[in-house]
């Protein structure tokens, strides 16, 4: 039976006859490399919806809030980033990331909203 090498190290695979890496330091090494170029800018704007979410969810007290677009700026609140767009029968926009969502109104004033769970 031919014996299997480590893609990280090289070291000669022991154990299970299934096994791709000698150890986890290995296979963590080697998903860690693989990963590391396209992750940082996945990575970056994951950071940003979540922070614009967890914006959001301070700022929202009660069902809905009205706040001045300008607080929300000041708190690194970024519109450039949400998870998805809903127009309603009555033609306003929403923009939502995840639950919380927000909708831009006179005056340079956001209503924020959270979608309602079944």
């Amino acid at each position: 039976m031919e014996k299997s090498l480590c893609p990280e190290c090289g070291e000669v695979i022991k154990g299970r006859v299934d096994k791709k890496f000698c150890s986890d330091l290995c296979r963590n090494a080697f998903n860690n490399k693989r990963n590391a170029d396209t992750t940082n800018y996945v990575r970056n704007i994951n950071n940003s919806l979540r922070k614009n979410r967890r914006v959001l969810e301070e700022n929202l007290q009660g069902d809905t809030t009205k706040i001045a677009k300008q607080k929300l700026l000041d708190k690194g609140f970024n519109f450039n980033y949400y998870t998805n767009i809903i127009t309603t029968k009555t033609n306003n926009t929403y923009f939502y990331c995840y639950e919380f969502g927000y909708l831009p109104i006179e005056n340079d004033y956001i209503l924020i909203v959270k979608r309602k769970t079944d």
